[in-house]
């Protein structure tokens, strides 16, 4: 993910879009990006044990850096 936020293929907006969908309910739906790209955002998180322990705090900034971490490192593919 962060190569396409790089080469300005996926904003902040969408990329913190995908942050508050996790947030809000983390289901195993596929997230769909701008441009034909999209994300598993269980895969993401399960990806990254420090994002799932982050879910279980009530640190709200905490849980939400972990979060755009995990999505930032995850790799969308295109479709």
């Amino acid at each position: 993910m962060s190569e396409l936020r790089k080469a300005a293929e996926v904003s902040d907006q969408e990329i913190d879009a995908a942050v508050d969908a996790v947030l809000e309910v983390l289901a195993s739906e596929v997230y769909r990006l701008t441009e034909g790209w999209k994300l598993d955002l269980v895969g993401a998180i399960a990806g990254r044990k420090a994002a799932q322990d982050a879910l279980l705090t009530d640190k709200p900034a905490y849980k939400r850096n972990m979060v755009r971490t995990a999505i930032l490192l995850a790799h969308p593919v295109k479709g």
